[in-house]
């Protein structure tokens, strides 16, 4: 088994939800969405996990989250800075939103080299996804990206519109993420601002990713691109999807599409969070998970 590192980008500033959300305890003994994304990671394989935090949560994040298992997998912190930008390049001096998630992956790039797996801290992918990933990457050989898909009618929100990256693939490698905005579920079908009709089975993308170091070449050039455009704004982000788009697009990369039959769920608005307790509480009662995971 070769080294695999866990990279959980949780330096957002959760402005729909209204906090730090990482933080927040959904588990029956204080656990985090976090907690269970490790816990699945140890037990499937990974070997290290890499925390993207900005450095003013760090100190909350060891107390809360990382001391839990300190000992039971390598952990590593990358800072995610607003001034962490090349040379030639200034920060807008009101600008307060981070970079963006190629920004995030991209602030790991001295501390990964080996096979790893991307994810959002606020999400909750299950078992099943992080053993794709695992055994996609587990001896080494394979180049490939990847990333995990699940389907569209098990990502949404009860309370609100969500963005959701529609995927299309051909012979199990994607060809196109469609970025689609505002997607709710409706009496009796789904709707959003751009697609006119979803039946729920398409597969989309919540930033599980699987990558080679490789990467991080790519998102350096990009990164210096996307600022020559958009340095001088407050909210453009440096979004992965798109950076993977165009690599699929010029033929640089090939992105194989693991489908996981595990159900999604996040906290995109604080009134999500009573149904995650209640899916997290099932899943300990169908034996999935102990009642305390460490």
């Amino acid at each position: 088994m070769h080294d695999l590192t866990l990279l959980v980008m949780a330096a957002g500033m959760g402005s729909r939800y209204g906090g730090l959300k990482q933080l927040d305890p959904v588990g029956p003994n204080n656990e985090t969405i976090i907690d269970y994304s490790v816990y699945d990671a140890i037990r499937t394989g990974f070997n290290k996990v890499v925390f993207i935090v900005r450095e003013e949560f760090r100190s909350d994040f060891e107390k809360q989250i990382t001391s839990k298992y300190a000992d039971k997998i390598r952990i590593e912190f990358a800072i995610q800075d607003l001034n962490d930008i090349p040379k030639g390049f200034m920060c807008p001096n009101d600008r307060k939103k981070p970079w963006g998630t190629g920004h995030a992956i991209l602030s790991a790039s001295k501390i990964i080299n080996e096979p790893f797996a991307v994810i959002n801290g606020d999400d909750f992918y299950g078992k099943k996804s992080f053993q794709l990933l695992s055994e996609f990457y587990r001896d080494g050989s394979n180049a490939d990206f990847s990333m995990v898909a699940f389907e569209l009618d098990k990502t949404l929100s009860d309370f609100g519109g969500v963005s959701r990256g529609i995927c299309t693939s051909k012979n199990k490698h994607i060809i196109n993420i469609s970025e689609t905005h505002d997607i709710k579920k409706n009496e009796n079908s789904i709707s959003s601002s751009s697609v006119l009709k979803l039946d729920g089975s398409e597969p989309v993308s919540m930033n599980m990713w699987g990558f080679t170091p490789k990467l991080f070449s790519y998102l350096e050039e990009g990164f210096s691109a996307f600022l020559n455009l958009h340095s001088k704004e407050v909210k453009s982000e440096y979004l992965i999807p798109s950076v993977i788009n165009d690599l699929i697009e010029t033929d640089q990369e090939r992105v194989r599409m693991l489908n996981s039959s595990s159900s999604w769920f996040g906290v995109t608005y604080k009134e999500d969070k009573p149904f995650v307790e209640s899916q997290i509480l099932d899943l300990i009662d169908a034996g999935f998970y102990p009642s305390r995971l460490f």
